[in-house]
């Protein structure tokens, strides 16, 4: 129907554009002679195929544009927009600015990731993943630590997939194993109880080290000295999305200190003591580092209200609603964990073995420290940043924002944890630094 219509309209114009370029200029002669009128007689009741064909050829040429616009128009966008051609238009993109010797000025930061050598093909897969959608722009550096010495295959693989130089390093022994002067004896039967009550990771003690290392001490390692910033990556995750700006040179522009996509509740068996320190902390050095309920994000990690999170209530016995950043995807500023406040706050807690008597994870410590010592407006989420971390994912809400930056991400997806029950993000919008755009 749509193309018998367009052929008709084609035939009509055709038509009525032929005889007024024949009449017009016969009928605005002065002198309307014989002449004059037997021209317009012969063409229009003559039978003439050079004439008409000439005519035709000229007319369809002429309105050609108009005729076929349909068939040689842009591809609307097929969400309702007012800007029809919104997958043409250019976006403003951070601009890769390059000094004088050709270099890329790039802020100074690191690509981090804690593993080891038996984990290489997932570290390989998430450098890959991590090259393609951002850093072969950049060609920031990797980071790579191992509680034992990488292996050549680790070292030649890992340095052939960078785009940029790439460090490895042993972590200090007194930064990783169980402290010294504490009792193992009490340690083994934790570990053996936690086992059998089917906690995750819960006979595990090369996982607490992991937790405790990523706590406080990752930030003190001599390879990471040097920088001011850090993306933290861990094996077998995935980048859904190209980068639209380097998430580096926005931490470090808008002054954020800590930067995360998924947040989700932590599993209480795991913690429950924490928050009794945290209090601790809070009590002892409140005034010290100038604690402030109504700048920092206390009521993201305190508030229970269900009201905004689908109805589910996520119980807890104590103060502490359980909220945390998921850390296996952090970007931060170093000097924030080299600071005093932090540094006394880690003291403290492991102080309280905690890390080994329960199974504290990095993410509530990291979380909660960022929520007491921060400011609301020094934390943010990457919600432009698809990302994969087994059991859960996030992709961006923004199906024309996914289309520009070649997503391959399904928002509805139930893995999608950012419209599940389980998410934290309400919270965050809430209480938090709310729903902001990046590059406004």
């Amino acid at each position: 129907m749509k193309c018998t219509s367009y052929s008709l309209i084609f035939i009509v114009s055709t038509i009525f554009a032929l005889i007024w370029d024949i009449l017009y200029p016969i009928c605005t002669n002065s002198v309307y002679s014989n002449a004059n009128f037997d021209q317009l007689y012969k063409s229009l009741f003559i039978y003439n195929d050079e004439y008409f064909f000439e005519k035709s050829n000229e007319i369809k040429n002429k309105y050609l544009d108009i005729t076929q616009r349909s068939l040689y128009d842009r591809l609307k966008f097929s969400t309702n927009t007012y800007d029809a051609n919104v997958l043409y238009r250019d976006d403003p993109v951070d601009e890769i600015i390059l000094d004088d010797n050709g270099q890329i000025i790039k802020q100074n930061a690191t690509i981090f990731m804690l593993t080891r050598n038996w984990e290489l093909p997932g570290v390989l897969h998430s450098m890959r993943s991590l090259e393609d959608r951002f850093n072969k722009n950049y060609h920031y550096d990797w980071v790579f630590l191992n509680d034992v010495p990488f292996d050549t295959q680790f070292i030649e693989s890992t340095t052939a997939m960078a785009s940029g130089d790439v460090y490895h390093g042993v972590i200090p022994t007194e930064h990783w194993d169980y402290p010294e002067g504490n009792d193992k004896t009490s340690l083994n039967i934790s570990l053996s109880i936690m086992e059998e009550q089917g906690m995750v990771y819960g006979g595990s003690l090369s996982y607490r080290n992991m937790c405790r290392f990523n706590s406080g001490f990752f930030f003190r390692h001599e390879l990471l000295q040097k920088y001011d910033y850090y993306f933290r990556v861990e094996p077998d995750v995935e980048y859904f999305c190209d980068f639209p700006y380097d998430p580096f040179k926005v931490m470090h522009d808008k002054d954020y200190k800590y930067g995360f996509v998924i947040s989700t509740y932590e599993y209480e068996e795991t913690i429950p003591s924490l928050w009794e320190a945290v209090e601790e902390y809070i009590e002892v050095y409140q005034d010290e580092f100038g604690i402030d309920n109504n700048k920092n994000m206390y009521d993201f990690i305190t508030n229970k209200d269900t009201s905004r999170s689908w109805g589910v209530s996520v119980v807890s016995s104590s103060d502490y609603n359980l909220c945390h950043f998921w850390s296996n995807f952090e970007i931060g500023n170093l000097n924030f964990f080299r600071s005093e406040a932090y540094l006394k706050y880690f003291e403290l807690l492991d102080s309280k073995m905690g890390f080994y008597s329960e199974r504290w994870g990095d993410a509530p410590v990291h979380t909660i420290a960022a929520s007491i010592l921060l400011n609301k407006e020094e934390i943010i989420h990457f919600d432009e940043i698809g990302y994969q971390h087994l059991p859960f994912k996030t992709c961006p809400v923004s199906y024309y924002l996914r289309i520009k930056q070649k997503c391959q991400c399904d928002f509805d997806d139930k893995l999608n944890i950012d419209i599940q029950p389980n998410s934290c993000l309400p919270k965050y919008w809430i209480h938090g630094n709310g729903k902001t755009f990046v590059k406004e």
